[in-house]
């Protein structure tokens, strides 16, 4: 009988979750106070660290327009000032403002009442907005609005390359798609893992991570959280961990020493 590669595929996405789930337990992700401070990280974070993302968070919390009405009453200008330490700081001020604007304009500055919208109409909408792709539309459809859409980032791409179950040039929908798929069963079936004692959570549980969410919302939160977990601490860039990752029973498309060469460590050619 001959082996269905899906079924396959699918099956290893859930592997990877019940390993990861099992060393690590709750990820308690997004590390945020409320809904809006989740989707103002979610444009913070694009092209800069999350370290630099929390400082232009601290600011704007600091001078107390963290919120939908702070972003809509405070001037561009202070508000470029304001996520500076994030990057790019005049095109995600304006993209802030964009977002609030476009809030109002549909749904009179409720994000209860455009997060009540379908998935796919929502995730439409927002795709619309300038400076808002895939990554930033499922964040904060996920982690701040509770609706089931799997996260696909730098690190979910680099993992599963590395395991040769993506590509470079494997669409992002593709991806999601496939995790939605495989996970499904996960959150339906009875798999969840039971959480290793000895390994505490990367975040204290914040209000953020607290809101209702279904169980495949949840497991998609879960999910992504794991994720993030394995490549800023195991499958980095460059010089990666494998010997200490709970994927790394799985296999791996990686060198047998698990560890590239650091272009700083290549010999550069001499000048004639």
């Amino acid at each position: 009988m001959k082996t269905d590669p899906q079924s396959v595929h699918d099956a290893q996405l859930r592997d990877f979750y019940l390993a990861l789930s099992r060393a690590w337990g709750p990820q308690h992700w997004w590390p945020a106070r409320s809904r809006f401070e989740v989707i103002a990280g979610a444009f913070l974070t694009q092209n800069t660290s999350w370290t630099n993302v929390e400082r232009a968070l601290g600011q704007l919390r600091h001078a107390r327009l963290l919120s939908v009405d702070g972003i809509r009453q405070t001037s561009l200008a202070r508000l470029e000032q304001l996520v500076r330490s994030a990057g790019y700081y005049r095109q995600k001020a304006q993209r802030l403002k964009n977002f609030v604007c476009y809030l109002d304009r549909r749904y009179g500055g409720s994000l209860a009442r455009m997060f009540a919208q379908p998935t796919p109409r929502l995730r439409s909408e927002l795709l619309e907005l300038n400076g808002i792709g895939p990554e930033t539309a499922d964040s904060i459809l996920l982690y701040a609005g509770g609706h089931e859409a799997f996260v696909v980032d730098t690190y979910t791409r680099r993992v599963l390359e590395r395991h040769g179950l993506a590509q470079s040039n494997t669409p992002y929908d593709e991806i999601r798609l496939s995790f939605e798929r495989a996970l499904a069963a996960v959150a339906t079936g009875n798999m969840g893992a039971a959480a290793n004692p000895g390994r505490p959570a990367t975040h204290a549980p914040s209000p953020a991570s607290r809101l209702r969410r279904s169980p495949l919302a949840q497991v998609f939160n879960e999910m992504h959280g794991l994720i993030v977990r394995v490549g800023k601490n195991h499958c980095l860039k460059v010089l990666p961990r494998c010997h200490e990752c709970p994927l790394a029973r799985f296999p791996c498309l990686l060198p047998p020493s698990g560890a590239f060469s650091h272009p700083r460590n290549v010999p550069r050619k001499r000048r004639i």
